[in-house]
């Protein structure tokens, strides 16, 4: 069978060779993992063990060398290089803080996202040991690369995309692996201590409250709010935040980059079908949405957001 343009990485000697490295060593290192959770019973630092979960997974499961995988860089708990060159940003938490949960990792993800600012790294991710969460900083947000269970029996082939010669590959929209697929209720642990927030000066909101990040080290450069600092989407500010990028809101335009507005529309857009508002879900739908959906559709983005297709709407 023929591979389709997104799965074109699967014919790569380098994607093969890791793929069966994966599968060989997937045991032995569930196996370790398991005494590494064991050391808990005697008080070691428990975020300590995440990070040694984590660099267990880098250089047995996958390819980097001991010396690639740096730990307490600036103020990242591991940092991924090779050849010197910064690949990735990882925030480790104590294990089962995260826990699949939509706001813990959002909570994680935001300390991961002003770290690799900092430091001029364009793949962040999170992890407590148990899941592994990775994403590209990418035209004024974050786009999902990887979204793995670190306690699968099974062994996770799509590690792939963090290994030495994946981590630098543009990866194609993953299915399953987007953030928004974590449960959106509230974490069943409290989080640790972490960094306090950075807030909007005038909404008062985080990084990922808004649409568009231009740094996510300075407030004043983040445009388009659509969720609630709880990471729900606000109802009353999405239809504005699409508003003020296709037409006008109060006949005032947010200028962002234009290279940056089809990814902005495809966050705002799968924020609405999250709630079932796009105009393929709910008839008759908001101007909004229906805006957003030409728009997108004129752009061959539809596809992205999940829910809606190419076919006209209905009257």
């Amino acid at each position: 069978m023929a591979l389709t343009q997104d799965e074109d990485y699967l014919a790569l000697a380098s994607y093969r060779k890791c793929a069966e490295r994966i599968r060989a060593n997937w045991q032995a290192f569930v196996a370790l993992r398991s005494e590494r959770l064991g050391q808990a019973l005697f008080d070691a630092p428990v975020e300590k063990i995440a990070e040694n979960i984590l660099e267990d997974l880098f250089t047995v499961v996958l390819d980097w060398q001991l010396s690639d995988v740096n730990l307490q860089i600036g103020r990242a708990d591991i940092i991924l290089s090779d050849l010197g060159i910064k690949r990735l940003v990882l925030e480790t938490k104590r294990p089962g803080t995260l826990a699949w949960n939509r706001p813990s990792v959002t909570t994680a993800l935001e300390q991961a996202w002003r770290y690799a600012a900092e430091q001029k790294v364009g793949t962040v991710a999170v992890s407590d040991g148990s899941m592994l969460y990775a994403a590209d900083v990418h035209d004024g947000g974050l786009r999902d690369r990887l979204l793995v269970g670190l306690a699968s029996l099974e062994p996770q082939v799509d590690l792939w995309w963090l290994s030495t010669q994946g981590i630098y590959r543009a990866r194609p929209q993953p299915v399953g692996a987007a953030i928004s697929t974590l449960d959106a209720s509230g974490a069943p642990g409290a989080l640790e201590a972490t960094q306090p927030s950075l807030l909007h000066p005038k909404y008062q909101l985080p990084a990922p409250c808004f649409a568009y990040i231009g740094d996510a080290n300075r407030p004043t450069t983040w445009k388009l709010p659509f969720r609630q600092s709880d990471g729900s989407v606000d109802l009353k500010r999405l239809p504005k935040a699409i508003q003020a990028i296709l037409s006008n809101y109060r006949g005032a335009r947010v200028t962002i980059p234009r290279e940056s507005a089809g990814d902005v529309l495809v966050r705002l857009a799968r924020a609405a079908a999250s709630l079932g508002k796009m105009p393929c879900q709910a008839h008759p739908a908001a101007d909004a949405y229906v805006e957003a959906h030409h728009a997108l559709e004129q752009l061959d983005r539809l596809s992205e957001v999940g829910c809606c297709t190419s076919a006209p709407l209905k009257p």
